[in-house]
């Protein structure tokens, strides 16, 4: 009777050294067919790089879309200020006034004796900015303090003749800059923006 005995599959045997032989082609064979488990910084790395590929490129603005600030009351306003001021500027720096300085001496020669507590109401100005331009204004010769007539504890404002002379030409050419400023409206328009503007902020 012929049969395989134990001592056939025991190591070292020609039998069981061709079938760890068999065993190990098999696992290979297996290991070639699973796909690759890639590091975690490898998988970061490729779905950067993929993320970067697939990045719309950069849109190229012809024209800047300002509609929206456009359609602003403020915007318009502000802008309409600038456009004119950098002009007044221009033209009011031969006379040493600068917007404010403008304001405070044609306030006060058109109301001969007006106080300080009446230009900050009539200006929006705060009572410490005021103290200095007073002052500066005083210093050139162009205003002077007089007693009020029914306020003993108060002082009217007037302007010298020096400053009447001053604002004089002050006021016209800044009448004629805000004309060339506004060169495309009709006086009637000009007239309506005013009055619509004040609405605003009487």
């Amino acid at each position: 009777m012929h049969g395989c005995s134990l001592s056939d599959d025991m190591p070292g045997t020609p039998r069981a050294a061709k079938a760890a032989k068999t065993a190990s082609n098999t696992a290979a064979h297996r290991l070639s067919q699973t796909p690759a488990t890639a590091s975690p910084k490898a998988s970061r790395a490729a779905s950067a790089k993929v993320a970067k590929t697939a990045k719309p490129a950069a849109a190229c603005i012809e024209q800047v879309d300002t509609r929206y600030l456009q359609s602003l009351m403020g915007y318009n306003a502000r802008r309409a200020a600038l456009s004119i001021i950098e002009l007044f500027l221009e033209r009011l720096a031969p006379y040493g006034l600068k917007p404010v300085d403008f304001s405070v001496m044609s306030t006060i020669g058109h109301n001969p004796g007006v106080t300080s507590r009446q230009l900050c109401a009539a200006l929006n100005l705060l009572p410490p900015n005021l103290v200095g331009l007073i002052q500066s204004l005083e210093s050139r010769g162009l205003i002077e303090r007089q007693p009020h007539p029914h306020d003993g504890r108060a002082v009217g404002l007037h302007a010298t003749p020096k400053g009447q002379a001053l604002m004089m030409q002050a006021e016209q050419t800044a009448s004629d800059l805000e004309i060339e400023k506004t060169a495309r409206l009709t006086p009637a328009e000009r007239k309506t923006l005013v009055a619509l503007l004040q609405k605003i902020y009487f």
